[in-house]
């Protein structure tokens, strides 16, 4: 088993951190070189005709890719500890934070990344600033909601620490990775962070 990637990355990183709350490890991981393009070259592409990173390879030599794709594969092959949830309603309420977490959050600020900062350069094929900070006013809205969210609960998803907490994490990370930082009113926002920050699956 094989876990293509290039590490760092946010989402390489994020299923870095759930391997590490699932006590996962003994995986082979092979480095892409996407700032100089690896992503898009055949080798690749014949494993994921996407091009992107992580990207797993099984035993038998298929491939798994799209990072909650792969963690829902290892959520069933390593059930315990649940990052997906554990009944009917944990497992709906983790979804639903989980893409909000995604759509609100982790995809705005790759997409102000990718548009209205220099990105990747000369991999850049188009860029759009005005989407790009329309994107970074998304971002900014959610940590808002965000911060609603936790006024009640530890965790994003509810009582428990979930997949929708790593989508988070990484998201605001990479916001200050462009210097977009959880504004200083966003108390409950900034508790949890903290929070995640401290876990020792952070820094996987």
């Amino acid at each position: 088993m094989k876990i293509y990637e290039f590490a760092g990355f946010p989402n390489p990183r994020r299923l870095r951190i759930f391997l590490a709350e699932k006590g996962i490890s003994g995986i082979d991981f092979s480095q892409i070189d996407v700032p100089n393009g690896a992503h898009r070259e055949q080798s690749f592409l014949e494993k994921n005709p996407y091009g992107t990173v992580p990207t797993l390879e099984l035993e038998d030599g298929s491939y798994i890719s799209e990072t909650v794709a792969i963690c829902r594969y290892f959520e069933e092959v390593h059930p315990t500890p649940s990052l997906f949830g554990d009944d009917a309603r944990s497992k709906a309420e983790i979804e639903m934070w989980q893409r909000r977490a995604e759509h609100a959050l982790f995809d705005p600020i790759a997409t102000y990344f990718h548009h209205a900062t220099p990105g990747l350069g000369p991999l850049e094929r188009y860029q759009n600033i005005e989407w790009g900070e329309a994107n970074l006013r998304f971002f900014q809205n959610e940590m808002v909601r965000l911060d609603a969210r936790l006024a009640n609960f530890s965790f994003i998803g509810g009582a428990a620490y979930s997949i929708a907490d790593i989508t988070a994490l990484c998201a605001i990370d990479f916001g200050g990775f462009v210097d977009i930082s959880i504004p200083e009113n966003l108390n409950n926002l900034a508790r949890w962070y903290e929070g995640m920050s401290n876990r020792p699956s952070a820094s996987a």
